[in-house]
């Protein structure tokens, strides 16, 4: 499991670890961890040109002494001190290493000058020292007008702990910040290197083991071992009853498709039987495509609402809500959803404009706050929400989030979001708790793209097709 923390639990862990290691330790194991890093990126430092923006935090002071390691064995780094407060010990360990340090002029929006342009505008990589984790999202006029030539020339740019000017708590980018080609942390994630859109100006993100001893993490990102240890793999004794009966009420005379795929989604799952409950028609369109389909009787867990259209059943849909058996509630059936009795069996998969809809704000709102939205929708209506998007941000009630983050921009496609309904509600009918539910779902739902993409585009049925596959390389 990928954990990340808040500013406040990553400083409580740093000041306890502190106290028990002489002065400077953590700065120095972090400086080695980023040097090599940036070596490895560049792929060698013999010749290499590095400039450093330094700001008055400590991240300047890891950049600092990253650069002096990185001028000992050949580089040529220059450091520009964007702040009078930049890190004195630092700044001597470059210096006697044979690096060179620029003062920038201030307040340099309009103008800098030319040797800091012509070092930017040369270099092989750009390394952001400018603001620590406890800074404001935002960048100074100085800071941002260098970070733009680095831009301007197509410098890369690796970031030190967090990209400078995200909101590292929230994951959002109100102002101006740093796009990183690769962002090195030290001691554990950050909530902004899992949860867009701060997430996507990270870049790859690389851990520095510096030895903190962290609590429980609140956001949580799967791995493949979580997969494996997760996934509910039949034993010698299961049965199709055992191993889980999911019930579908997705699809309509309108929109038959949505329910073939849906189904798809779900017979990709670790269920033994799949029941389809809707239109004689599109029962008869889903048992064509998928003859192992049967009709209604018990299930474990429901999936409702992809394509219902103007078939949407309110009041029978609050009933299922109601019963006993958990849901997974997706696109139509989400108007179904209000925010009286208790729903924590259930599963609602919007995306933003969805959520909006249901949390009466603008779609671009959620974008901008994916994590506090989804917070917030689950807390309101005591569901587990899952917000789809490039980064999947999965909310339950109490609090404890999930962040999925290897989705491909390949499933970006018409009916991905039905697949991935029908196999959360397949995990949910195998035994599986909505969170642990929504976040397999999410991961095996992404690989199976990401799987499927491999000869090119693709749509929601080779999604659904390649899950079984994706599964079996998973979890063997």
């Amino acid at each position: 499991m990928r954990h990340a923390y808040t500013v406040e639990q990553v400083r409580s862990a740093e000041s306890e670890l502190m106290a028990k290691l002489p002065d400077g330790t953590l700065m120095q194991r972090a400086a080695t961890g980023l040097a090599v890093a940036i070596g490895n990126f560049l792929g060698g430092t013999y010749g290499a040109r590095v400039v450093l923006l330094i700001g008055s935090g400590d991240n300047g002071g890891d950049a600092l002494y990253a650069g002096a390691r990185l001028a000992r064995r050949g580089a040529h780094v220059t450091a520009i001190l964007l702040s009078p407060k930049a890190h004195e010990p630092g700044i001597a360990a470059l210096r006697s290493a044979g690096g060179r340090s620029v003062t920038s002029a201030g307040d340099i929006s309009g103008e800098i000058y030319d040797d800091i342009v012509s070092e930017l505008a040369g270099a092989d990589v750009v390394v952001d020292g400018i603001v620590g984790i406890g800074g404001r999202p935002g960048l100074r006029p100085d800071a941002l007008a260098a970070v733009r030539v680095a831009e301007q020339y197509g410098v890369p740019i690796v970031a030190v702990d967090t990209p400078s000017g995200v909101d590292v708590d929230s994951g959002e980018t109100p102002e101006p910040h740093v796009n990183a080609a690769l962002t090195v942390t030290f001691g554990t994630h950050k909530i902004c290197h899992l949860v867009d859109p701060a997430a996507s100006a990270c870049g790859p993100v690389h851990l520095v083991d510096i030895g903190l001893d962290l609590p429980p993490a609140l956001v949580q990102s799967l791995q493949a071992a979580d997969v494996r240890a997760l996934y509910p793999v039949p034993h010698g004794e299961s049965d199709k009853y055992s191993r889980g009966v999911v019930g579908l009420m997705v699809g309509s005379t309108e929109y038959p498709g949505a329910a073939v795929i849906a189904t798809a989604g779900a017979l990709g799952g670790p269920v033994g039987m799949v029941r389809y409950v809707g239109p004689d028609a599109v029962a008869a369109a889903v048992r064509e495509a998928h003859p192992e389909v049967v009709g209604a009787g018990r299930v474990q867990a429901w999936t409702i609402g992809s394509g219902l259209g103007e078939e949407l059943d309110v009041p029978r849909i609050r009933e299922l809500l109601d019963a006993d058996e958990p849901v997974v509630l997706d696109a139509d059936g989400l108007k179904a959803l209000d925010d009286s009795g208790d729903h924590v069996d259930v599963l609602a998969t919007p995306h933003a404009g969805e959520l909006a809809r249901l949390l009466g704000v603008d779609r671009s709102t959620v974008e901008a706050e994916r994590l506090k939205h989804a917070r917030m929708a689950a807390e309101r209506y005591d569901v587990t929400v899952l917000l789809k998007g490039a980064t999947t941000v999965i909310a339950s009630p109490d609090g404890e989030v999930r962040v999925n983050t290897n989705a491909t921009p390949w499933l970006a496609t018409a009916g991905a979001g039905d697949v991935l309904a029908g196999l959360c509600g397949s995990l949910l009918a195998a035994g599986l708790t909505p969170l642990d539910a929504a976040a397999l779902g999410a991961y095996l739902h992404a690989s199976a793209a990401t799987l499927a993409s491999a000869n090119g585009p693709i749509t929601a049925t080779t999604v659904a097709q390649s899950l079984p596959e994706a599964t079996r390389r998973l979890i063997t």
